[in-house]
């Protein structure tokens, strides 16, 4: 009888916690091409600042907006920089906007990049939209993106 008990409380425990989900949105892949302007708007050599306008393709059809900060150093192939940027289009049939966050640091040349939709920022059809984005840079220069997503 005391074992019924623990199973009733740990049960009910989860449920108060939210630790027993419904059907969770399943993930999504989207993947293209991207060309990219970005425009220095500070001359600064470390700390500079740049205005970003992206045309993206493949399964992620449309374009985007966004601002750069970035920091440079004394030392070669270290420095960092975070974005945002507002992308508008139609991701695999659905219409609307969201919003990237990036975040990228460099150290001797080792990359670390981390960009993500920024919570409730989907409209629309993209309304709710989640995940995190990869860019691919290949050796002639070309961008790519490979885009993991969840949907409602």
């Amino acid at each position: 009888m005391a074992l019924a008990k623990v199973i009733a409380l740990v049960a009910a425990v989860c449920v108060s916690a939210g630790a027993i989900q419904k059907d969770a949105a399943a993930t999504n892949h989207a993947r293209g091409a991207f060309e990219v302007k970005i425009t220095p708007v500070t001359t600064d050599p470390i700390l500079g600042r740049m205005s970003v306008a992206k045309v993206l393709h493949g399964d992620l059809e449309g374009t985007s907006v966004g601002e750069m900060l970035t920091a440079g150093t004394a030392v070669k192939d270290s420095a960092a920089y975070v974005a945002v940027e507002r992308v508008t289009g139609t991701l695999q049939g659905r219409r609307g906007t969201f919003i990237l966050q990036h975040s990228g640091t460099m150290t001797r040349g080792a990359q670390q990049l981390t960009i993500t939709v920024v919570p409730d920022s989907g409209t629309d059809q993209l309304t709710g939209i989640s995940g995190s984005m990869k860019i691919i840079i290949d050796k002639d220069g070309k961008h790519f993106y490979d885009f993991e997503y969840t949907l409602p």
